[in-house]
């Protein structure tokens, strides 16, 4: 009696333990879809950055010297230009910058006041003056270089 009172205990174990195995594995495009919908497109693990700022170790300080590099390169090349001849009042410009995965950088003058100023015209002095930078290297999201866009203010008169 003894027995058949254990092998009665014994049996929902072995007959309940199958649901386990029953469980489906996620197909390999469910688990991509996953992790692409868990990644912050909107943000980069490493910004773009110049060999000046590649000793920083600090994200933010790193940032803040490619940002200020940047800016004050972009001043300096502007300054020696007719930009300041053509339009006196202009004393800031916002420039939207393109940091492509190749390292190339474009430009785009961002001008709130296109009927005063002649967009065209500053567009074309941009892309004459803004050239010969040093090596940017472009911006790295989970390993892979990747375009990143940001708008500079320039200060075309310093007083």
């Amino acid at each position: 009696m003894r027995k058949k009172f254990l092998i009665l205990l014994l049996s929902p174990l072995l007959f309940g333990s199958c649901q386990y195995f029953e469980k489906q594995v996620p197909s390999k495009e469910e688990l991509l879809q996953e992790q692409l919908k868990s990644i912050n497109w909107s943000k980069v693990d490493e910004y773009p950055s110049v060999a000046d700022c590649d000793s920083l170790t600090d994200k933010s300080q790193k940032q803040q010297c490619f940002f200020e590099f940047l800016t004050r390169l972009i001043q300096e090349k502007l300054n020696a230009d007719t930009l300041a001849v053509l339009y006196p009042q202009l004393d800031t410009i916002s420039v939207k910058v393109t940091v492509l995965p190749d390292s190339t950088m474009q430009f785009e003058p961002q001008i709130k006041d296109s009927i005063s100023y002649n967009t065209a015209k500053i567009d074309s002095i941009l892309k004459t003056r803004l050239v010969d930078f040093p090596k940017i290297n472009p911006a790295i999201k989970r390993g892979v270089p990747v375009k990143t866009q940001f708008t500079l203010p320039v200060i075309l008169k310093v007083e």
